[in-house]
């Protein structure tokens, strides 16, 4: 059986009735050990961990880890839910997006250590237009194409960064391209929905705190949970 797998935040299981009420395992496989929820299809991962008192940040994350344990478990396309910030004024929090290409400049990680491998990154057209037709569907109104700009994290970025990122990208995080590389270093078809959750430091009229970015991911999710409703029933169909 062909799953679905699903990386998120840690406030998608409050959303998520399924999540909560999903089997959990560990997964190992040569890069590490994943924590996992499973429900039919449905394979969950978060990838900042299910023990808020050891919270994995941003420039932790496993990704290869996290992307062997979803192929190892059946997953053959992966939807990253991912929470960010916005670049311009004309992208307000609260606007859904499906972006069609990424930037960054950090490393990111590699499945290959011994092989000079040189892959064209992109993100999976199929399951991007799926993640299009389940939210009109669904009756949400999501931004079709837009690039995403990953920063390396834990910290958030300054003024000058913003401005300059601006002219290059729509929104940014920390974690989307890792994980799309990842994927498909190892052959799962990738895309995310990115829910814009703040505006950039300096595009707001004062600084930012985690408390706001955590409420804005918070109003955010339930429209993410409904997105992957119906990304999952569309997938059942069939």
């Amino acid at each position: 059986m062909e799953r679905i797998g699903v990386l998120t935040g840690s406030v998608m299981m409050e959303a998520m009735n399924i999540m909560q009420q999903c089997d959990r395992r560990q997964v190992k496989n040569k890069y590490g050990e994943t924590a996992v929820l499973t429900s039919g299809r449905m394979v969950f991962i978060v990838r900042h961990g299910l023990d808020p008192a050891n919270y994995i940040l941003p420039h932790l994350i496993n990704h290869r880890a996290n992307l062997l344990a979803l192929k190892d478990l059946g997953v053959t396309e992966v939807i990253g839910i991912n929470s960010t910030g916005s670049l311009k004024k004309s992208r307000p929090p609260g606007t859904l997006m499906i972006p069609d290409d990424f930037i960054t400049m950090a490393s990111v990680p590699s499945i290959h250590e011994h092989q000079a491998v040189h892959l064209t990154p992109s993100l999976n057209e199929a399951v991007r237009r799926k993640l299009i037709a389940a939210a009109k569907s669904c009756h949400l109104d999501v931004v079709d194409g837009g690039t995403y700009w990953q920063v390396t994290g834990p910290r958030l970025e300054t003024r000058a960064e913003i401005r300059m990122m601006a002219n290059f990208a729509d929104v940014v995080g920390m974690t989307m391209a890792g994980e799309a590389i990842c994927a498909q270093e190892i052959g799962l078809g990738y895309a995310c929905a990115c829910s814009i959750d703040n505006f950039g430091n300096g595009l707001a009229e004062r600084p930012l705190s985690m408390e706001e970015i955590i409420a804005g991911t918070r109003k955010n999710a339930r429209r993410m949970a409904r997105l992957l409703e119906h990304y999952a029933g569309a997938a059942a169909a069939f």
